[in-house]
């Protein structure tokens, strides 16, 4: 009879059974996607959201990508530069508007509405303080999925597209001012800067964001004598540290701002309000007290403006004169670069469309990424911006619980 006694050399039994790790390789889908670039029929809206080597990088992925013909003209990208990229080149928005993803640069018209198919995805600046009621809740009714890129974060938190345009515009907003400070109209034949034997160029900055740093990095850059405004003092601290250098900067009281304008040659208004509109911090008395010829920039314009004086114009007639101060209120300045522009949004866009079809789709893509989730304000007909729900008297839903409830 065999003993039931184990064997001596032989290990110690093990009571029961126990558990085993194992990891499992879920397999991705990979998505072809079928992306649409129509032409911008906003005014003056001169960018495009993808340039020829963005389509090159998409289609190398086995993307398909619908122009519509002439969409890059305006930011110099010719139809022959996409085709070679491997875009097809189609006649009419119609069928740009027949894609999975559509991308753009301004909101959707009237007339590019009525070509939005349900179900689709839809990529665009939003533009929170001039959107409508209409325009809300007719996507809404069409059942999209729609990016605002102003919303849309990376992976540490920031606003990519955001920063990129903010940025430029800082830039650009000087050298718009250097041009006009020597206009033999609207300039007093000035130079913007400083030179040996020559008083410096005063600018002054209202705003220590994004917009107003680089803006001072470049008025600084020509050797003009910087100072900057703003009432949270965090900004101000930190725009210091970023310059590495010690420049002018004060809260905005009216004294102070007063007294500073009275030298200014050049005044920039780079006050961001994050959904409403920028509140008014120069009135029309320090506006008439400021120098005969002097050059005033409201970049915040499209968002009612900082300045009381500060009218909407166009790049067609981009300035007027208001007690002898030229002013120059463009909303959208960066349509003046639109080729630079464009480029820092592809940069962007580009990895943002390739993650889409890398993670199988947009639903995929918007479980697994949390700062692309960010980026949209209608679900599948579902209102995801608290502000414009707000504003507009709809139901709301907060997208990150959408997604947790669809996982």
């Amino acid at each position: 009879m065999e003993s039931s006694k184990p064997l001596a050399n032989s290990p110690t039994p093990i009571m029961g059974y126990q558990p085993q790790s194992e990891v499992l390789k879920i397999a991705r889908t990979e998505k072809k996607l079928r992306i649409g670039i129509p032409c911008e029929i906003s005014n003056h809206e001169n960018r495009v959201p993808l340039i020829p080597d963005g389509v090159d990088v998409l289609t190398r992925q086995g993307h398909q990508v619908l122009l519509q013909s002439g969409a890059g003209k305006s930011a110099h990208f010719s139809d022959h530069e996409y085709n070679e990229a491997g875009a097809e080149i189609v006649p009419d928005a119609a069928t740009v508007f027949q894609s999975d993803i559509v991308v753009k640069v301004a909101p959707c018209t009237q007339q590019e509405m009525e070509w939005i198919s349900n179900k689709q995805s839809l990529f665009s600046f939003l533009n929170t303080p001039s959107i409508c009621a209409d325009y809300f809740k007719k996507l809404i009714s069409k059942k999209v999925v729609a990016f605002s890129y102003e919303k849309i974060q990376d992976e540490v938190g920031t606003l990519p597209i955001v920063r990129a345009m903010s940025e430029i515009a800082g830039n650009t907003s000087i050298l718009v001012a250097a041009e006009y400070m020597s206009h033999p109209k609207y300039g007093r034949g000035k130079m913007l800067g400083g030179f040996s034997g020559i008083a410096p160029s005063e600018v002054v900055i209202l705003g220590a964001g994004t917009v107003g740093e680089f803006a001072a990095r470049a008025a600084l850059g020509m050797g003009a004598l910087v100072k900057v405004f703003d009432n949270n003092l965090y900004k101000l601290r930190r725009l210091q540290n970023n310059l590495n250098q010690r420049i002018f900067t004060s809260t905005a009281h009216h004294r102070s701002l007063s007294a500073a304008l009275l030298t200014a040659d050049v005044l920039i208004g780079a006050v961001y309000a994050k959904n409403d509109r920028t509140p008014c911090m120069v009135t029309e008395e320090m506006v008439r007290n400021m120098k005969q010829g002097a050059i005033l920039i409201d970049l915040s314009i499209d968002q009612g403006g900082c300045i009381e004086t500060s009218q909407a114009t166009d790049h067609k007639n981009p300035v007027y004169r208001m007690h002898e101060v030229t002013h120059y209120c463009v909303p959208n300045i960066l349509s003046r670069v639109p080729r630079t522009a464009s480029v820092a949004i592809n940069n962007i866009l580009t990895n943002t469309l390739l993650q889409i079809g890398e993670e199988g789709g947009v639903e995929p893509a918007l479980r697994n990424h949390y700062g692309l989730r960010q980026g949209v304000y209608i679900y599948n007909g579902i209102s995801t911006e608290k502000f414009l729900s707000e504003r507009f008297q709809l139901p709301f839903q907060d997208i990150n619980l959408l997604m947790a409830a669809f996982r």
